[in-house]
Order: C-alpha cells, then sequence, then structure tokens
C-alpha cells in the first residue's frame, strides 16, 4: 500500500483524551470525528481531508483504550506516522485497520502542510519537497492480514472463527 497525503504536525505524549475526548465516546460513530483534537486543536478536524497524513512525535496515543483509532480512521486520515506509538493505541490501531507506523525521525522530516509519500510495506517515508527519507517498523504479516481484511472483527469473519456480528458499536436508541 502507498499513500501520498498532506501532513499535520503534532508533537509528544498525544494522549487519547485529547484525540477523542470521553464525552464524545457515547456519541454515535458519525458524530465522534468532527471533536477530534478540540480541546488542543478546536476547529482542526473540519480541516482534514480525506487522505491526509498525521505526523506525531514520541508516545502518541498514551493513555486509556478507546476507539480513537478508529475515529482517526472514520475521519478521512490515510495514516499515523510516529517517532513511537503506545503499545495499546498500536494494537488498537491494528484493530480497526488504521496505518500506523513507528518511524525515528519522522516528526522532524516534516513540516505541517508537507505532502508524505509512505510505502506502509516496507516503511519508507519521504518527503518530496527535501528529498528527505526515513525508514521505520513494518508490520508483521498477522497484522498486515487484519489491515487488509478491514480490522480486527472482519478478519475474524473472514476466518470463519466469529459469525458475521451485524452488531453496530453505537449505544441503542432510547
Amino acid at each position: 500500500m502507498k499513500v501520498v497525503g498532506r501532513v499535520w504536525c503534532f508533537g509528544d505524549d498525544i494522549n487519547t483524551d485529547l484525540i477523542l475526548p470521553i464525552p464524545v465516546v457515547p456519541l454515535p460513530l458519525s458524530e465522534r470525528p468532527q471533536h477530534m483534537f478540540r480541546a488542543n486543536r478546536p476547529g482542526w478536524a473540519a480541516q482534514v481531508q480525506p487522505g491526509d497524513i498525521l505526523v506525531a512525535g514520541r508516545n502518541y496515543g498514551m493513555g486509556s483504550n478507546r476507539p480513537a483509532a478508529q475515529v482517526m480512521r472514520d475521519l478521512g486520515l490515510s495514516c499515523l506516522l510516529a517517532e513511537s506509538l503506545n503499545g495499546l493505541f498500536f494494537r488498537s490501531c491494528v484493530n480497526y485497520a488504521l496505518p500506523a507506523l513507528e518511524v525515528p525521525g519522522v516528526h522532524s522530516t516534516f513540516e505541517e502542510g508537507d505532502t508524505a509519500e509512505v510505502d506502509f510495506e516496507r516503511a519508507v517515508v519521504r518527503n518530496p519537497r527535501t528529498g528527505a527519507l526515513v525508514q521505520g517498523s513494518p508490520w508483521p504479516a498477522m497484522a498486515l492480514r487484519i489491515l487488509e481484511a478491514g480490522g480486527l472483527i472482519e478478519q475474524l469473519e473472514a476466518d470463519g472463527a466469529i459469525q458475521p456480528q451485524g452488531w453496530s458499536p453505537d449505544p441503542p436508541s432510547a
């Protein structure tokens, strides 16, 4: 998978409460993306275009386990590139089929608004403006299979490990 997109830059230690504030979690899935980063970058979600790429510093996604990776994907981000990813958040990226790579040096390679070229399978990232090239850590084959299936639930259904759920993560109507 190759991705080209406009870059949005974020710093170190971005926690899941900044990505997806807890009061937003009970909202319907379709409403959640518009609230991303509302505390530290109000209005940011409205500026994101499908295919954009988020570039972050160290320890991206620290904090509680919530569907922040799903909301990033649903907002239209094509991938996440970070100096390092919180382990629990990385697993959520796999489960929700959000391409996310740890790429040492990526944060200093881009300025907001740059374009990033990402060869996801090889974990190679290039800034065409500067010609800079950085190498990340590729996903293992098992995780790539989940990504290609569209997420963990989709992979389990395709493997026949679970019956098609037909469920919705949205809360039931009152």
